[in-house]
C-alpha cells in the first residue's frame, strides 16, 4: 500500500485508537504484563494516540515516533495528561533518523502488521537498542488454527484496504528470522497474538 494513502487511513482511524483501554480488558492485562519491564530510555515505534502511556515509569524518557500527524496529537494530549518526558517524532518508522545503540527499551504494540517491510523495521530495532537493551513486541498474525488461519487470509485484502493493516503475517516468524534474539514469548488467542521479550542478536 502506498504510505500517503496509509497515513490517511491511521489518521480517519484517531478516535478509535483514542479510546481508553478498559482495565479489566485482555488487552490491558497483555499489555500491562509486557510493558511492566519497559525501563530507562524508551523508544516506542508507532505509538499511535499513547495507549501504553498508562504503563511506563513517570520518571523515564521516552521518544515515540508516528508516521500519523493526527495520532501524534492525541499522543501528545495522553502524555500530558500522564505527565511524561516524550519527545516525538512524526516521521515514518522504515525511514526515521535515530542514532544507534541508544535506547534502553524498544516497543512495538501491533504495529509490525502495518509496516511494507517489516524484516526492515526489525532490523531497526535490534539498531537503535543497546546491547544490553531490550526489546519489547504485542504483535499479531496469521493464528497456527486452521480454520482461524483461513479466515485470516480470507478477509486480509478487504482488512488491508480498510484499516492499512495485514492480519496474516507469520509474525513468529519474522522474529525468528531477524537480528532480534527471543528470551520469552507467550502467544494467545488462537496462537494469532503474541508477547515477546527480546534483546538485540549477537551483541
Amino acid at each position: 500500500m502506498e504510505i500517503n494513502r496509509q497515513i490517511q487511513l491511521f489518521d480517519k482511524q484517531v478516535k478509535r485508537y483514542a479510546k481508553p483501554l478498559k482495565e479489566n480488558s485482555s488487552e490491558y492485562r497483555l499489555r500491562k504484563n509486557l510493558l511492566g519491564s519497559a525501563n530507562g530510555d524508551i523508544l516506542e515505534l508507532s505509538v499511535g494516540a499513547g495507549t501504553n502511556f498508562i504503563f511506563y515509569p513517570k520518571n523515564a524518557k521516552i521518544t515515540a515516533v508516528d508516521f500519523s500527524p493526527s495520532m501524534i496529537g492525541h499522543a501528545r494530549l495522553k502524555a500530558s495528561q500522564e505527565r511524561l518526558n516524550v519527545e516525538f517524532i512524526t516521521a515514518n518508522v522504515e525511514e526515521a533518523d535515530l542514532e544507534a545503540g541508544q535506547y534502553d527499551t524498544v516497543i512495538s504494540t501491533l504495529s509490525l502488521c502495518s509496516y511494507p517491510n517489516p524484516e526492515k523495521v526489525l532490523e531497526r530495532m535490534a539498531h537503535w537498542v543497546r546491547p544490553d537493551g531490550q526489546i519489547l513486541l504485542m504483535e499479531h498474525g496469521i493464528s497456527t488454527n486452521p480454520v482461524y488461519a483461513w479466515l485470516q487470509n480470507k478477509a486480509n485484502p478487504f482488512l488491508l484496504k480498510k484499516f492499512g493493516c495485514n492480519h496474516n503475517r507469520d509474525i513468529v516468524k519474522l522474529v525468528e528470522a531477524s537480528p532480534v534474539r527471543v528470551k520469552k514469548a507467550e502467544s494467545f488467542w488462537l496462537n494469532s497474538l503474541h508477547l515477546i521479550w527480546a534483546s538485540p542478536r549477537n551483541k
